[in-house]
């Protein structure tokens, strides 16, 4: 679902950095009305210098455009926001993370983000080639072209890579460590078939059923199963997970630390290839199996780790370096509300009573 305001819509900036997915590249296929970076260019002068920064640092009005139209082929749901100052100004400060962070990538660092562009190059083709008049209507729709669209690609990789550098292994063994002394299980992985008895409509979260009424029919699915009733006609028969009923209520091979505390302690716990009682959960009864548990080792989780200490690295820069690397910026800027002017009015009180305010919302 779209959120309807670009500030909560945004994703994190590693997510940013990273955004040349297939799953980002999925709102490509429809043209906005507010895709005018054609008109938009015959207006402005593309060579105008609009912002600069430490350093001799600078970005054009054409180097903008792009970059904001190479957004807006990614994440469609922004194109409303095009002209907002507020969206422009958030732009403007991600270009500039991207320019420098990139620019302080070294050899090993820039050889990897090389091998990383091709590949997400290569995926965004194939994706696009399947859309409504192919890659080349898509970059043409978006007024950027392929080469825009490859530097983008590139410079974000590098970004990404050049900060991921500076964590070192020893930091992301420690944190690997911590995460596991916190939780046992936080890498555990897991193949689990279950079949849900609800108690309320997914969609509107009305009941459906009383707890003592699932929980009877809970019962009646695991005496099925116990008495060697097949765990996949069953849960196309009797499940309300509408994420895993048609696959016969199977989960393969799931981080269990994404399942809701229940689920996923009987995840943990429960003896492999045993039927269990019913699991109470938010959702309501679970018939569970699980087929195979395991934990992942340090070195399938420290890339992933990496990265996400990499961007507590990048939200570092964002928000003490940057403030201090920008020089001059002539985008529009959100206008500010003026101070409120007082009211002239009677002789206040010499001692006026504090109005209570209202406990802080939790």
């Amino acid at each position: 679902m779209l959120l309807n305001n670009w500030k909560t819509a945004k994703k994190g900036l590693i997510a940013l950095l990273a955004v040349v997915t297939i799953v980002a590249a999925a709102g490509c296929g429809k043209k906005t009305e507010t895709e005018t970076g054609a008109a938009d260019a015959g207006k402005k002068d593309a060579g105008e210098v609009v912002v600069t920064y430490k350093d001799g640092g600078k970005i054009t009005r054409g180097e903008f455009d792009t970059f904001l139209n190479t957004n807006l082929l990614f994440y469609k749901e922004y194109a409303q926001y095009k002209e907002d100052p507020a969206f422009q100004q958030d732009m403007m400060k991600q270009l500039v993370t991207f320019k420098v962070l990139s620019s302080r990538a070294d050899d090993k660092a820039k050889a990897a983000a090389d091998t990383k562009t091709k590949q997400q190059m290569d995926q965004i083709k194939t994706f696009m080639g399947m859309q409504e008049g192919g890659m080349e209507k898509q970059l043409k729709d978006g007024n950027i072209t392929e080469k825009d669209l490859e530097q983008f690609v590139s410079r974000s990789m590098q970004a990404i890579e050049a900060m991921e550098s500076k964590v070192p292994d020893d930091q992301v063994k420690t944190e690997y460590d911590k995460r596991v002394a916190a939780d046992k299980n936080v890498y555990d992985v897991a193949t689990v078939s279950h079949i849900l008895i609800g108690t309320s409509d997914p969609n509107t979260g009305k009941e459906t059923r009383s707890k003592e009424d699932a929980l009877k029919r809970a019962k009646e699915v695991q005496d099925k199963l116990k008495n060697g009733g097949d765990f996949v006609a069953l849960a196309k028969e009797y499940s309300e997970d509408p994420g895993s009923k048609d696959n016969g209520g199977k989960y393969e091979n799931v981080d269990i630390s994404q399942w809701v505390p229940e689920f996923k302690k009987a995840a943990a716990e429960l003896p492999l290839n045993t039927i269990s009682d019913p699991v109470e959960t938010a959702y309501g009864y679970h018939v569970m199996k699980v087929e195979s548990r395991k934990t992942k080792t340090f070195d399938e989780v420290k890339g992933d780790l990496r990265s996400e200490l990499a961007e507590t690295h990048i939200y570092d820069f964002v928000e003490k370096e940057l403030p201090t690397l920008i020089e001059t910026n002539k985008l529009p800027k959100p206008e500010e509300k003026p101070p409120a002017t007082p009211e002239p009015s009677a002789t206040p009180s010499a001692s006026p009573t504090p109005t209570p305010s209202a406990p802080a919302s939790k």
